[in-house]
């Protein structure tokens, strides 16, 4: 990791984590996935004082985040982006809501990653799978959810291929946590993580970040 890297979360509630939109630096990253990966690596590297920041918004579409990409990613320069999206986008349109009428997870996906990579070539993207359990929210309708989500899975992992990004699988480690505990124990509604599936995510996160050599 070089010195004074920074690094930027960016999505929707799960990320958001509650987070304090001021400068307090006690709450300033909320209680998601990225405070503890933020605690993990800000330990880990002390001597070369990484920032990171976290600007997750709770109910964003891919849509609401590209709304706001300018100045909540790009001026930032951040040297790697972290997004994990996709679930409010699935939301929507599972509810029957106007502003899910047309899906425009992919076109929208694909048209923040190209504009990133046109101006800011040199910053590294992590993309996060989005993930459900069958409890909750999901368990009404769970075979369109699943089959939903499954396809917005699909096209993160081919937008990660296809940009050179870093790929986050999740569903499958939510899936085999299963075994030990059941679905609401990770996912208490079916789409928001508890403490254990937040550090479930950062553990996932860490493991293919490290594996892929991000710091390098």
């Amino acid at each position: 990791m070089k010195k004074q890297l920074t690094l930027l979360f960016q999505g929707d509630s799960i990320t958001d984590g509650n987070r304090d939109r001021g400068t307090d630096l006690n709450h300033i990253l909320g209680h998601s996935y990225a405070y503890i990966i933020a605690a993990k690596l800000g330990h880990e590297y002390a001597h070369l004082q990484p920032n990171f920041i976290n600007r997750g918004v709770s109910g964003d579409r891919v849509s609401d985040v590209y709304a706001r990409w300018n100045e909540d990613a790009i001026s930032l320069k951040p040297d790697v982006i972290s997004l994990l999206i996709g679930v409010n986008d699935a939301w929507r349109q599972m509810n029957g809501e106007p502003s899910g009428a047309t899906d425009r997870f992919e076109r929208v996906y694909r048209h923040l990653l190209e504009e990133t990579k046109e101006v800011m070539p040199n910053t590294k993207l992590v993309l996060c799978e989005p993930f459900i359990l069958n409890t909750g929210a999901t368990a009404e309708k769970w075979t369109e959810w699943k089959h939903l989500i499954g396809r917005y899975q699909d096209i993160v992992r081919q937008l990660a291929e296809e940009f050179g990004a870093v790929h986050v699988p999740l569903q499958d480690a939510f899936d085999a946590a299963t075994e030990q505990a059941e679905a609401a124990y990770w996912i208490w509604d079916g789409v928001h993580p508890t403490a254990a599936g937040h550090d479930l995510i950062a553990k996932r996160w860490l493991e293919v970040a490290e594996r892929s050599g991000l710091w390098e």
